[in-house]
């Protein structure tokens, strides 16, 4: 089941902490708990997946993108992703997330999240989301707007370029 308290919870806590310039890196702290488990007594992949979204929504939360979205009757998705996992997330840990707004393109706004425990990175994701109007995307110029940051357009990573030209030759739809 999606986490929907610690959802609420964090866009309480992240509405306390007040606003967020654009290119300012928001840290939130989360456990891991029993239920968010596989067999192998770590955290599963998909909560990890759940656990990102928790730290986005908090990001979007000080951003103004929230606000944004509840004007605007916009509705946000995910447009894709690649996540690494390289440490184990364990039962009754505390671990620090980081999640920032990296750029955008004219349809998508990239965003990089990690997860750490002294000062080790244990997983890592980059995905584009889309605020979507009726189903379209809408083109990012109208949300930078939106949120009053009309000039707010930093230059994409190399590997984030990279990335989208092998999203780009990837066979859609796919063959099996």
């Amino acid at each position: 089941m999606y986490p929907f308290i610690r959802l609420a919870l964090g866009q309480v806590r992240a509405w306390r902490q007040g606003p967020l310039p654009p290119d300012a890196v928001h840290v939130s702290r989360h456990t891991c708990l029993p239920w968010d488990l596989d067999m192998f007594m770590e955290m599963n992949n998909g909560r990890v997946l759940s656990f990102f979204d928790l730290g986005r929504f908090e990001l979007a939360q000080r951003g103004g993108l929230i606000r944004a979205l509840v004007k605007n009757r916009w509705t946000l998705a995910v447009a894709g992703s690649t996540v690494r996992y390289r440490r184990r997330i364990l039962a009754f840990r505390r671990y620090e997330m980081r999640s920032a707004a990296i750029g955008r393109d004219n349809r998508f706004i990239y965003i990089q999240q990690s997860v750490w425990r002294d000062e080790q990175c244990h997983a890592s994701i980059v995905m584009r989301t889309a605020a979507l109007e009726r189903g379209k995307a809408v083109d990012t110029d109208r949300i930078v707007t939106a949120l009053g940051l009309p000039d707010w357009n930093p230059p994409l990573p190399e590997w984030i370029d990279a990335w989208r030209a092998s999203e780009d030759l990837r066979i859609w739809p796919p063959e099996i």
